[in-house]
This record gives structure tokens, sequence and C-alpha cells, in this order.
């Protein structure tokens, strides 16, 4: 083995020590139990609600369940929460925006089109197929839409466990209407 891989290696250990070392995890530190528990049981860190999904006739309008610390106390300084957004054929969930939270979109199934407009006014667009993820980063006003002629599922991770939603109706003219985006589709 010549000097220059000797090195290499050497380096390679030094490096590998290095991120084991720093991704040991203190129990102490690093885990965040929620101030407010009050009891040892396992129960208080599952939520429920979800089940009533399971095997539900499909919405005839787009309707979301989320799950914030209002809905489950774990989730107090955990900075997350979820979402399951529901759209029948031809839906929207109207442009709305997130302060203090990105927003995490897993399409399940269907195909939706996506988009947001940028500090500059620039609406950026997708479309998205099932497995499909995106991202809507924190505070910009965005919107999905279900233009197919199926059932769309996508469950939204957020970036913190208190997480609101403000609606934008009218806030940019580049995010388009259900009227918009039906006459489009319709011209296709």
């Amino acid at each position: 083995m010549g000097i220059i891989s000797c090195i290499h290696a050497i380096l390679f250990v030094l490096m590998l020590s290095q991120v084991i070392h720093g991704s040991k995890i203190d129990l102490k530190l690093d885990c965040v139990i929620p101030p407010n528990i009050t009891t040892d049981d396992a129960n208080f860190f599952t939520h429920t609600a979800f089940r009533v999904l399971i095997g539900a006739d499909p919405p005839t309008a787009f309707e979301f369940m989320k799950v914030s610390e209002a809905e489950f106390p774990a989730l107090d300084d955990q900075g997350v929460s979820y979402a399951v957004l529901q759209f029948p054929p031809c839906s929207l969930n109207p442009s709305h925006r997130h302060p203090h939270a990105a927003e995490l979109l897993f399409l399940l199934i269907g195909s939706l089109k996506v988009g947001f407009v940028d500090a500059n006014d620039v609406l950026h667009t997708q479309t998205l197929q099932t497995g499909d993820l995106f991202i809507f980063p924190v505070g910009v006003v965005h919107y999905q839409y279900n233009y197919g002629q199926d059932l769309a599922f996508a469950i939204s991770a957020f970036g913190s466990a208190n997480v609101r939603t403000i609606p934008t109706p009218g806030l940019s003219k580049r995010l388009p209407s259900l009227p918009r985006l039906m006459h489009r589709m319709l011209r296709r």
C-alpha cells in the first residue's frame, strides 16, 4: 500500500470515528418528553383520530384532518404535526399559508397540481403523481388541485407542532382560482 493510500485510510478512520462519536445519543440531553405528560401510559403517545378514515366513503368535496398539539398533546415541543388531505375529482385546497412551518406533502393516491408563489411573486407549479413528495417552504402562499377523475389522497407533515393555516384568497394574482384551473384543464 502506498503512502497516499495509507494517508487516505488513516483520514477515513479518523472521519468515521468522528461520525460515530458525534452521533452518540445522550438520553438525558437529546430526548424531549413533553412537559405536560402526567402519566407513564403509552396511550399518551398514541393518537387514534385518523382511524375514521380507514374504510370510509370518499368525500364529495376537499377535506382535511389535522393533528397538531391541540388535538394530540404529546406533540408539545416535538416540532412536528400532520394532516391528511382528501381530494375528490376536480377539487381544490384553496390558497393558504403556514407562517411558521414548512409543509412536506406526500401523495399516496392519485395526481395533483400544486403550486406556490415565492417572495418575488413567481409562481412555481408541479404535477405530482402517486409516490411524489413536494415541499412548500415556510410561509409561502400555496395550493393543491386534483385535476383528475379519481380521488387523490395525501399526507402532509409540518415542521411545527402548532401549525397555523391562514387562508389567502386573492392575495396573489399568480395563484389560480378553481374556475381558472378548470377552464385551463378543459381547453387542453
